[in-house]
């Protein structure tokens, strides 16, 4: 976002000057306190938008405007952005305890939700004349209890995406239209976003829990984000695809974030944390080192989600899983702002979110999700249908291990479906699994011994198949296929046995 810049209306590109007419067009033909809502995507310039509606706002009505953030770096940054546009305005923060009458002359208030909620209930603060409220990140339910103070007042809510971030309380319960602003597909087309080449990892999300707001706990995930093995998997993506580039890891708890500090930093990789306990001075020197170090990795908790914009970053790394729609394009909309010397940045996906809502890029209809919610939210798709559809693949290095072999792979399904043809039991599938996956290691070992410790490495994969059988037979408990894995690999370490016996 274009902060150190003065602006005039000259400086607003068409598609924002197109919807400024359509606010400005609904404004007139509608009551003088109706609640409306704009939508437009992470980097298209919402606050510069808004900027423009409040000095053209107060120019026509001569009435005054409220504008809500709810966070105090937003609300500086809302205010820079205001007196770029020529308006003068003052921030109601903590430290404002009342206005006197030189500072009730002010056009434009900026203030925080809780602060300013505080000062109109204990009747400290009392604002007078207000035509507009500007609403900045408007999904969250923080700004509702305000609503109250200004109902003759028309509401502006602005979002990247108009769904409440309370399931429980639909946005179209409080805002009586939407408008639709330009899609991330066309803003990429015209060079206003950077493009965004998305990886994805499989990882099998069994183990996670959802809360009551809806979404995966932070314990379930840090147990799961904090293990070896999905740390392995973190830093194995970094290297095969952003070594080098400055990367943003968004985590879902603070625990697994400090692992992955950890990890990062025995790597030898330039990388820092931060979270919410970070006091102010610290954030600043670390976003500060952040933005002047080239291959720099800041890995975090939800804390940039909003109200930071660094446009260097290179690489965003989803090391969670969400199933908030929201949360999903703001972690990604944090490396999409394109510059002279980026056009196109890295999304690493290791919670199965782009399998969950789509690419970033793809068309949203916005509309059916502001109107139908509940459609929206019924129909994500759930972890057992995504993880259905995984396709392992054997690591290179791993199938470099059986070279000696010239069938490594094996189809479960199809097998299922030959077996099931033949009219016979399906547990023949296992067997043949079973079969060849203890031949391939006989043929690369010298013995018992080395066969044995080839098969340990197939643990993912015995994982994979079991998995796939299951879904075969359609028993997908999870005490049934822990089971059935034990069972696999003690039959095939007896058959392996059989097999040298058989060799000599």
């Amino acid at each position: 976002m274009r902060t150190n810049t003065t602006y005039s209306e000259k400086t607003l590109y068409d598609y924002q000057l197109e919807d400024l007419n359509k606010i400005f067009a609904c404004l007139e033909e509608s009551p003088d306190n109706i609640n409306l809502l704009y939508q437009l995507p992470t980097g298209g310039g919402k606050t510069v938008v808004f900027s423009e509606i409040t000095s053209r706002y107060i120019a026509k009505q001569q009435k005054k405007v409220v504008v809500l953030t709810h966070r105090i770096e937003l609300s500086s940054q809302t205010s820079r952005m205001l007196s770029g546009f020529g308006v003068r305005n003052k921030i109601i923060n903590s430290e404002v305890k009342h206005l006197d009458e030189e500072e009730d002359d002010h056009q434009c208030f900026v203030a925080m939700v809780e602060t300013l909620n505080n000062r109109l209930q204990e009747k400290a603060i009392e604002l007078k004349g207000v035509g507009l409220v500007i609403i900045d990140e408007a999904h969250y339910n923080s700004f509702r209890k305000l609503f109250k103070y200004f109902e003759d007042s028309v509401i502006l809510g602005v979002t990247a995406t108009p769904l409440s971030s309370n399931i429980k309380l639909p946005m179209k319960d409080h805002y009586k239209k939407l408008i639709i602003g330009e899609s991330i597909e066309s803003l990429i087309k015209k060079k206003f976003l950077a493009r965004a080449n998305m990886y994805n990892y499989d990882v099998s999300l069994k183990s996670l829990k959802l809360g009551i707001s809806g979404d995966y706990t932070v314990k379930s995930s840090d147990s799961l984000y904090s293990n070896q093995n999905m740390l392995g998997k973190l830093i194995g993506a970094y290297e095969e695809l952003a070594k080098g580039t400055k990367t943003l890891i968004f985590n879902n708890g603070i625990s697994t974030s400090k692992y992955v500090y950890e990890t990062f930093k025995r790597a030898g990789y330039p990388i820092r944390h931060l979270d919410n306990k970070n006091t102010a001075s610290e954030r600043r020197e670390i976003l500060e080192w952040f933005s002047n170090t080239p291959d720099a990795i800041l890995t975090s908790v939800s804390i940039l989600t909003t109200g930071f914009d660094e446009p260097s970053v290179e690489t965003i790394i989803l090391n969670r899983a969400t199933r908030s729609l929201t949360l999903y394009f703001q972690m990604i909309g944090r490396g999409s702002r394109i510059t002279e010397n980026k056009e196109e940045f890295n999304v690493i996906d290791l919670g199965n979110n782009i399998a969950r809502f789509g690419p970033w890029d793809a068309p949203v209809d916005w509309q059916e999700i502001f109107h139908f919610p509940d459609f929206f939210l019924e129909n994500i798709r759930n972890d057992e249908e995504i993880e259905r559809e995984f396709v392992y693949e054997m690591p290179d290095s791993l199938r470099e291990e059986f070279k000696n072999s010239e069938q490594i792979d094996f189809d479960v399904k199809a097998e299922y479906k030959k077996v099931f043809a033949e009219g016979k039991k399906s547990k023949l599938v296992l067997e043949r699994s079973i079969e060849q996956h203890a031949r391939i290691c006989m043929e690369n070992s010298e013995d018992v011994f080395e066969a044995r410790i080839l098969a340990k490495k197939l643990k993912e994969e015995i994982e994979y198949r079991i998995k796939q059988y299951s879904y075969c037979i359609m028993n997908n408990t999870k005490n049934y296929k822990e089971w059935l894995q034990e069972d696999y690999e003690r039959r095939l370490r007896l058959r392996i046995s059989q097999l040298f016996a058989a060799r000599m």
